[in-house]
């Protein structure tokens, strides 16, 4: 279904900090160049109707101030927005909030989509799983989106529930965590404490009996 080593090589991550009213918050900042014009992108992640086609269903008013909740996912509201190049909105997911920046912008190859998913996050929460907790549903996410714009096809969701249960989909997972220790790791986190925190994120993800990643996508 997906070429794994082509979809973790062409994705960027980045591992960061904000200072915000409420303290410092992490950010996980995940991008990649898709072969579609800005405006294709843009309704692909704009559009109600369209975004079940690679993401899942999705009820709400997505205008400034509407709000939106994925079925059996995030919520929150539409704090920003800036048609064909930008949005900003609340990440409400497990009773936490945190919130979202997406920016398109043309390149040569296509269009360049980058999300910043920023979160007040318990620094032993933080330890515990590492930026792999919400890297790696971005990465899925990332990956249908993909999907969607090159074949101009839906994905369908039970296929997609199997291949995420598949021995593929675990592979997946197990190197789009990999790829976020590595970018936990070039952001200044200890080699040692990165690895443990993206192993138990890769147990989590992969189906092991372990706790769950709160705020993951």
């Amino acid at each position: 279904m997906i070429d794994i080593p082509e979809h973790i090589n062409a994705t960027e991550r980045h591992v960061g900090v904000r200072t915000l009213s409420d303290g410092e918050a992490s950010v996980v900042t995940v991008s990649r160049v898709f072969a579609a014009e800005v405006e294709d992108v843009w309704d692909a992640c704009t559009n109600v109707e369209r975004i079940p086609r690679w993401l899942m269903p999705i009820t709400g008013d997505l205008r400034l101030g509407g709000t939106y909740q994925l079925e059996g996912n995030a919520g929150g509201t539409v704090e920003r927005c800036d048609p064909p190049t930008s949005f900003g909105a609340t990440w409400e997911f497990g009773g936490e909030v945190s919130w979202i920046e997406v920016r398109l912008r043309t390149e040569a190859d296509g269009t360049r989509l980058t999300v910043e998913h920023i979160a007040l996050v318990d620094a032993d929460r933080w330890d515990q799983f590492g930026p792999g907790a919400v890297g790696v549903g971005w990465d899925m996410m990332l990956a249908g989106l993909n999907v969607h714009l090159s074949t101009r096809q839906a994905v369908d969701p039970a296929e997609a529930a199997a291949w995420a249960a598949s021995d593929e989909g675990r592979a997946f997972m197990t190197g789009s965590s990999e790829a976020w220790r590595d970018a936990s790791i070039a952001a200044g986190t200890d080699r040692d404490r990165a690895t443990a925190s993206a192993e138990r994120t890769t147990a989590f993800y992969t189906g092991q009996d372990v706790s769950e990643p709160s705020s993951a996508s």
